[in-house]
């Protein structure tokens, strides 16, 4: 049976169903992370000209695979539908923005869930009480407008706000973990941790370097 006999005879006509409508969704949360993501922008681009400074030094975003949705619903015992996930499932759209300073992260975060079409729906500061792996930043779920066509959709999106030296740290220890072919050791991550805490040191003396050079302009 050829592709055109499948769908006349209806046969297709579930999978096809399911296809589009996990194409569907997967549009609403990538036209998520463009609200969010053209936001920042503006914030930066109006931050360089009122201060002189971008406080954003990059962004990054991903859409959630299928295997990660999946397996973060069957580990909360939930249904493997779309919309189990559209319901469960907060971190499908993720957005990074990494940060020169770490005053930029909270200046960032007062901007941004300032507006008045952002909601702020979840927030969790892993800088002020890091992970007890050593792991720092800002992790902030927002709830944004996506325009289409007929109608409105409000959509979350993880945010997820750092500066370089976390977001060096993080990345590294993630390719560590993930390089592993055995348990890491109590050393290692002992190790580990000192490693997260030098780096939130040199944060901390590069914002202070930062403000006694601004104090002397």
């Amino acid at each position: 049976m050829n592709l055109n006999d499948a769908l006349s005879s209806g046969e297709l006509k579930g999978p096809l169903e399911k296809l589009q409508g996990y194409l569907a969704m997967l549009q609403l949360y990538s036209g998520a992370i463009k609200e969010i993501t053209t936001k920042l922008e503006i914030l930066d681009e109006e931050f360089q000209i009122r201060y002189d400074h971008n406080p954003i030094h990059h962004i990054e975003n991903r859409l959630k695979s299928p295997q990660s949705m999946a397996a973060k619903l069957l580990r909360r015992n939930q249904p493997l539908t779309l919309a189990s996930a559209r319901a469960n499932l907060f971190d499908i759209a993720g957005v990074r923005v990494v940060c020169y300073y770490i005053e930029d992260i909270y200046q960032m975060e007062k901007m941004l869930t300032g507006q008045q079409d952002i909601r702020l729906l979840h927030r969790r500061d892993y800088i002020a009480q890091p992970k007890p792996n050593g792991y720092r930043s800002l992790h902030l779920t927002l709830e944004v407008p996506v325009f289409l066509s007929d109608h409105t959709e409000q959509m979350p999106v993880e945010v997820q706000i750092r500066t370089i030296a976390m977001d060096f740290w993080a990345s590294l220890e993630h390719q560590l973990k993930y390089k592993a072919k055995a348990p890491v050791p109590d050393s290692l991550h002992q190790r580990l941790r000192q490693c997260a805490d030098k780096s939130a040191a040199l944060d901390q003396e590069m914002q202070d370097i930062y403000r006694q050079m601004k104090k002397g302009q």
